[in-house]
């Protein structure tokens, strides 16, 4: 008995070593299996085209009135009347002031009496001068009664003209009275009252006039940005628009757009020398007159419109230890290629490229730190999942 359980005993201890063996092995060989090789990295790419694009300069500026006129007397006097509301709209011609014409009215039946004076007086000059012009042929009077005659009527007739500018004078200064608006627009505070002494153009305006519509911008430009837009459009990197005057586009101080667009009207040709700029003017609508003179303001102006712009967004773009602009590129058989470029401006969150790119080039916007320049990748268009392919691979069953 004690033999059989010995025997038994001895044959389970050889499974189990058995099974031991088998299990050492498996796990030696599996150790033994080499690793999967890695797939070239994942980049994302985005294919440059060209595209039409209109480029704009921001610039500051604030407004000014389109016309602005002080009012001011022409004739001492006394205001008897103001005849507008402060703040409103006035019309070229619009009496204002009326001060008092009493002695201007005198003045001028003073001039109407002495013209008739003069034109009653040269009458029997005129006679005498045609009488003594025929008795002169036969020797009845002597010539120099003639000549006496003669110089008087002249004298006569210079009299009526100067009768005649005194009375257009006191006509002049009698309409003076009536203060009229020399132009159109919306008057401001009146700085006299009824019953004040005014002076023939005294310093101080009786009121001053603006004219809201239209209204002017005044904005101010570096020299430098001048001298890069010109070269631009000299270069054929920006065309001119083809208008006959450039659009203007407006900001208001809180960052809303002015519904109406303005047109640039001049350049200064002097550079302000304090601070490098120069002074641009544009001419704005201004039917609602929501633009009052003095406005702090934004103005977009129109540089030019480029019909095959190459534009690379910013996050593709470093810059070398020279300090250079460089992207990196998908080039022959999908192989990283760094590659330097020329940019001139922003364009929203792009760069406007001058040199270095063009279409149809594949441009690294993601995984760029795998981005080892000649190694290759995995192109993928920029804003799909990385590794999106292996994620939706079968995995292996799990014992």
């Amino acid at each position: 008995m004690k033999t059989i359980d010995t025997i038994k005993l001895i044959t389970l201890l050889g499974i189990f070593a058995s099974m031991l063996m088998l299990a050492g092995c498996g796990q030696q060989s599996s150790a033994k299996a080499p690793p999967a090789a890695p797939g070239p990295p994942e980049v994302g790419v985005v294919v440059l085209a060209p595209q039409s694009v209109t480029l704009t300069t921001e610039l500051p500026g604030r407004t000014s009135p389109h016309q602005i006129a002080e009012v001011r007397p022409q004739v001492n006097g006394i205001i008897k009347q103001r005849l507008f509301t402060e703040g409103s709209d006035v019309k070229a011609g619009q009496v204002l002031y009326q001060i008092d014409p009493a002695l201007y009215q005198a003045n001028f039946a003073s001039a109407k009496a002495a013209l008739a004076r003069a034109e009653a007086n040269v009458a029997p000059v005129r006679l005498k001068t045609e009488r003594y012009g025929e008795l002169v042929k036969i020797n009845a009077v002597s010539q120099q009664d003639y000549d006496d005659t003669e110089a008087s009527l002249k004298q006569a007739e210079a009299e009526i003209e100067a009768a005649r500018a005194a009375l257009e004078t006191s006509r002049i200064n009698l309409d003076y009275t009536s203060v009229k608006a020399p132009i159109s627009g919306r008057i401001g505070r009146s700085t006299v009252t009824t019953g004040a002494l005014v002076t023939a153009s005294q310093a101080d305006p009786l009121a001053t006039i603006q004219q809201l519509d239209p209204i002017y911008v005044d904005v101010t430009q570096s020299t430098s940005e001048l001298l890069r837009m010109k070269q631009n459009l000299a270069s054929g990197l920006l065309q001119n628009i083809g208008e006959a005057q450039t659009k203007v586009d407006l900001l208001l101080e809180d960052g809303t757009p002015y519904p109406q667009p303005g047109v640039l009207k001049f350049s200064d040709v002097t550079v302000d020398q304090s601070t490098g700029s120069v002074t641009l003017r544009a001419l704005f609508p201004n039917p609602q007159q929501l633009l009052l003179p003095g406005m702090f303001v934004r103005a977009l102006v129109t540089e030019g419109r480029n019909d095959q712009a190459i534009l690379v967004p910013q996050r593709g773009v470093t810059r070398n230890p020279a300090g250079d602009a460089m992207v990196m590129v998908v080039g022959a058989e999908d192989k990283v290629e760094p590659r330097i470029i020329k940019v001139a401006r922003t364009v929203g969150d792009n760069w406007l490229v001058s040199e270095g790119l063009q279409a149809g080039d594949r441009v690294i916007l993601e995984g760029i730190q795998r981005a080892r320049p000649g190694t290759p990748v995995k192109v993928v268009p920029f804003g799909s999942k990385p590794g999106a392919d292996a994620a939706a691979a079968p995995q292996p069953a799990k014992n």
